[in-house]
């Protein structure tokens, strides 16, 4: 799946242009290395956000073949310190 769809799916941002508009600006970052929104993603990759302020590190634990509900969306990450 998609750096930018994944985000998507996943809720950690709200909506796939922003994704895209976000990874163009280098703030995110999979495994260490800035990616661009068509980065394919495969369980235990690391997504690294990063705000003005503070960085968001999450691992992918599943990756769905489609749109999921909002409660399965937690689901397919696990938060890292």
């Amino acid at each position: 799946m998609r750096l930018d769809k994944f985000l998507k799916v996943s809720r950690l941002i709200k909506r796939r242009s922003v994704a895209n508009e976000v990874a163009d600006m280098g703030r995110i970052l999979v495994n260490g290395i800035p990616a661009k929104p068509s980065k394919k993603l495969k369980i235990g990759d690391i997504i690294t956000i990063g705000y003005t302020n503070r960085e968001f590190k999450v691992r992918i634990i599943k990756i769905p073949s489609g749109n999921i509900s909002v409660q399965e969306s937690p689901t397919l990450y696990e938060i890292v310190n």
